[in-house]
């Protein structure tokens, strides 16, 4: 949870606010209606919001002092306005705001929420800014650590390329200049459109080249959007989060294609798609795979006994187990019911023997608390492990060994090779 200090003097704002801010299960919200709340509210807290919602004019600080405030304990901040005065508006700002909403109706709440829980995906959001040029990387990387991006930096689209292929860097988003030493941005964008498509990480380039072919030719390449240079602060911080805000609907809209809705498990469908990329990697470098199939034991007992809802909660509970136990890198999957399938590459035999029996002991331990209901039950693995002709034909096999674990007594961990 992220914690959210909101301030205003208005009764009718603040009963909005509440209703949107609701609707944010990742927000945790405090209210205050007037500059002493919030200093109370700041103290109590040791100063440490995540950001802000203020409204500029309050009963005991008229004239902004709530933004100055904020900006002390470091707290960046939407402010919200009654009037629109484009010199007040720009003064502020100047100040660590990120943007300026006149709230003249529920609209302007609703948008002001969304900036806020934008700034919030900040946080965990990374974006790379490659540019020859260091005073315009500190330029761009002052005004996206104001929306609490985390910035990396490269001089020449070389340098960006080896710090794109470090994935643990998890870059959302690349600023890039045109004209550079080494590799310009056109190229960049080229070779970062081999790996990686438009609705899975986002370009923009910021360049002072106006000419329309350049500008044709990136978007042709696969930028995502164009900035001219000089821009000014507030474009950035715009075109950016719009950015990422666009991803992130990509990334939903993917989700709800490749995940399956009960357990938010990948489903069949997008392991097939990984897998068998996986599989031909594999094959020519001639490194054995591990094919698992996972299977809840006497499953129709638990329905039976507790419950269709009971079921649902056991089968969510694997998917929790295993991504206890799995790395980042195994592909996982629900099959159907209350079967899940898992690929794992670069392991060894013996390893997969001693993860799949930790995990088994895992089940065998585990009771289930739903609602004041416990339950407990046990799971059956099969195993293939080496290379097939397919990746079908490698799971065809897991499920021959699973079906020897469940005659053998069940509760048992079952390797072909």
């Amino acid at each position: 949870m992220k914690k959210v200090l909101v301030v205003d003097d208005s009764q009718t704002v603040l009963t909005m606010l509440k209703v949107e801010l609701g609707k944010h299960s990742n927000i945790e919200p405090f209210y205050a209606s007037s500059y002493k709340e919030a200093v109370h509210l700041l103290r109590e807290h040791k100063g440490e919001f995540h950001v802000a919602l203020l409204d500029i004019s309050l009963p005991d600080a008229l004239d902004g002092e709530i933004v100055g405030l904020a900006n002390s304990h470091h707290i960046p901040s939407v402010v919200l306005t009654g009037t629109i005065d484009e010199k007040v508006q720009n003064s502020i700002l100047k100040k660590d705001v990120i943007d300026v909403i006149l709230k003249n109706d529920p609209l302007s709440i609703e948008f002001a929420v969304r900036e806020i829980s934008r700034t919030l995906k900040n946080y965990d959001t990374t974006v790379l800014v490659v540019d020859d040029s260091k005073l315009y990387r500190q330029i761009l990387r002052d005004s996206l650590e104001k929306i609490k991006l985390n910035v990396l930096e490269a001089s020449d689209g070389k340098e960006a390329l080896e710090i794109l292929s470090n994935k643990e860097n998890n870059i959302s988003l690349v600023l890039t200049d045109y004209e550079m030493p080494k590799m310009n941005g056109l190229d960049l964008t080229f070779k970062i459109r081999e790996e990686a498509k438009k609705d899975q990480l986002g370009i923009i380039v910021i360049s002072s080249a106006e000419a329309q072919n350049v500008i044709s030719k990136f978007l042709k390449f696969g930028a995502n959007d164009f900035i001219n240079k000089p821009f000014t602060h507030n474009e950035i911080i715009t075109r950016v989060n719009s950015n990422l805000e666009l991803l992130d609907l990509f990334g939903k809209i993917r989700d709800m294609a490749n995940k399956d809705f009960l357990t938010g498990a990948y489903n069949r469908r997008h392991f097939f798609e990984n897998g068998n990329s996986i599989y031909s990697k594999n094959k020519r470098k001639n490194t054995p795979l591990a094919v698992a199939m996972i299977d809840i034991d006497k499953f129709k007992n638990i329905n039976d006994t507790y419950g269709h809802d009971i079921g649902d909660i056991a089968i969510k509970e694997v998917k929790n187990i295993l991504d206890n136990n799995l790395r980042a890198s195994d592909l996982m999957a629900r099959f159907g019911g209350e079967e899940f399938c898992i690929l794992l590459e670069d392991i060894t035999l013996e390893d997969t023997k001693l993860l799949f029996e930790k995990i088994r002991e895992n089940f065998e331990k585990n009771v289930i608390d739903a609602d004041g209901t416990k339950i407990s039950y046990t799971v059956s693995t099969g195993i293939y492990f080496g290379f097939s002709d397919s990746l079908e034909d490698m799971i065809r096999l897991s499920d021959e060994a699973l079906y020897t674990a469940k005659e053998s007594g069940r509760n048992r961990v079952e390797i072909k090779e």
